[in-house]
């Protein structure tokens, strides 16, 4: 068989790619160009692919599944609102590839039926000294495990209960030990959100990923703020389905909130369950709930 004229397309443009001749591969998980000296396929010529290793990158730090809390001063910093389209399937694509297909926390592989895919977590080092956050590896997550990380966003979505039971089965803490463990990292949230930090994404930057300016950190919480209304909006009965940076950046241009450059996300990335009740256990001092809810009513 010839080889494959591979094709960089992410997600929001695979409608666009398909309709102009674009193939995909299954297996591969990837499009491509069915033959030579498709013009109208050149927007998405591949680049070459991102190392299995990034110059820099901790490949031990920060294994298993815990309570990984970005500081509110630093939303919107993350890898995939600081890079192209193109470069970010490029990297999604190398941290799939290297993790075997498989979530590096709880071993899982994606299930289209229950909405559980394969995503892109960032581990950060926040040195306090010069309050610079250092990126240091990229991990491949599932739905749930990534879910549970974010567990404050996830309260806000009103996921915490399904985040709760992902962290206790996969960890195996119980609960009283796992609300000890929510209530630590939302304190370390708390301090660290309480200062602006500079990001170094270098391990990105040395491997040749270009990477653009994210937003201010003084229209961040507006950006999350957009982002959540956006997410709500998706899961109104009988919408019809829209991106979710289409619609952030419709509440944004009716709230005049700035948004960073558009990178869509897959519709899959914000499939939500319905609300649940809390775990039975004990709650934490300060409802992190609440204070996330504050923080991005601020936003408004």
């Amino acid at each position: 068989m010839a080889e494959r004229i591979w094709l960089d397309v992410p997600y929001a443009d695979k409608d666009r790619a398909k309709k102009a001749g674009a193939w995909w591969d299954p297996v591969a998980k990837r499009w491509f160009a069915p033959r030579k000296g498709m013009t109208e396929l050149q927007e998405w010529a591949a680049a070459p692919d991102v190392p299995d290793l990034l110059p820099g990158e901790d490949r031990t730090l920060g294994n298993g599944l815990f309570v990984d809390l970005v500081p509110s001063s630093c939303w919107f910093t993350n890898v995939r609102s600081c890079v192209t389209p193109k470069d970010w399937e490029r990297l999604r694509r190398m941290i799939t590839r290297r993790a075997g297909m498989r979530c590096e926390a709880c071993g899982a592989t994606e299930d289209r039926q229950t909405e559980r895919w394969l995503e892109a977590h960032e581990r950060w080092v926040y040195d306090d000294a010069t309050r610079t956050q250092h990126l240091k590896r990229l991990i491949c997550l599932c739905t749930d495990c990534h879910t549970a990380t974010h567990y404050g966003y996830a309260q806000v979505r009103g996921l915490e209960s399904k985040a709760f039971a992902h962290l206790t089965k996969v960890t195996k803490m119980d609960g009283v030990t796992a609300r000890r463990h929510i209530d630590t990292a939302f304190a370390l949230w708390r301090r660290r959100s309480a200062h602006a930090w500079t990001l170094d994404l270098s391990i990105l930057t040395d491997a040749g990923v270009t990477v653009q300016r994210p937003p201010s950190a003084d229209k961040r919480r507006g950006v999350a703020a957009a982002t959540l209304a956006a997410e709500h909006e998706l899961r109104r009965p009988g919408l019809v389905r829209e991106d979710a940076g289409g619609i952030a950046a419709r509440i944004a241009i009716e709230r005049e909130i700035a948004l960073p450059t558009p990178t869509s996300k897959s519709p899959r990335s914000v499939a939500a369950a319905p609300p649940a009740r809390k775990p039975a256990v004990p709650s934490p001092r300060e409802e992190p709930t609440s204070l996330l809810r504050r923080i991005f009513r601020r936003g408004r």
